[in-house]
């Protein structure tokens, strides 16, 4: 029988859990060949930041929290130079960044998506080329391809882009 699992953004009661869960992230990711995504990062004072800004979010089952992510409405600065290619359009966007689960449950992505698009009908998101999984997840939810963009700290990023 399928769990109910739901999303809210996230508390400072739930930072120790979101920790936890990007811990377990980084170690799922070097163990399929990405050794070198999130290595430390996010850190403890972005994601208070975040849950203090409003964008963090927590995917819950059984009111256990099992995800994470942040969601942001409005213009990502890192999207603004997009290479070796282009957006798919200039509306305005909500951008899909830091997913990770504990990995004890299948389909977060899709919930997340689910949720995210209720809220805006044009979703950017990046990931590192090394992290096939969440390559191969994008693709299959219909996000397509971009191009190359850049974090803060000059690393290069695929970038897709869904229209709904």
């Amino acid at each position: 029988m399928q769990q109910e699992r739901s999303i809210r953004r996230a508390t400072m009661n739930d930072l120790n859990r979101m920790l936890e869960i990007y811990e377990l992230a980084r170690k799922q990711m070097r163990l399929n060949g990405n050794p070198n995504q999130w290595k430390n990062y996010p850190s403890k004072e972005l994601l208070e930041e975040d849950i203090k800004s409003g964008i963090s979010y927590v995917i819950e089952s059984d009111s256990k929290v099992i995800g994470t992510f942040v969601f942001i409405i409005g213009k990502d600065p890192t999207y603004r130079v997009i290479e070796k290619g282009s957006w798919l359009n200039s509306e305005p966007y909500g951008t899909i960044h830091r997913i990770a689960s504990d990995g004890t449950h299948k389909g977060l992505f899709k919930l997340v998506e689910e949720y995210c698009s209720q809220q805006i009908d044009n979703i950017r998101i990046d990931t590192h080329e090394d992290n096939k999984i969440m390559r191969y997840i994008l693709e299959k939810s219909g996000f397509l391809k971009c191009g190359i963009i850049y974090t803060y700290d000059g690393s290069p990023r695929i970038a897709y882009q869904k229209v709904y």
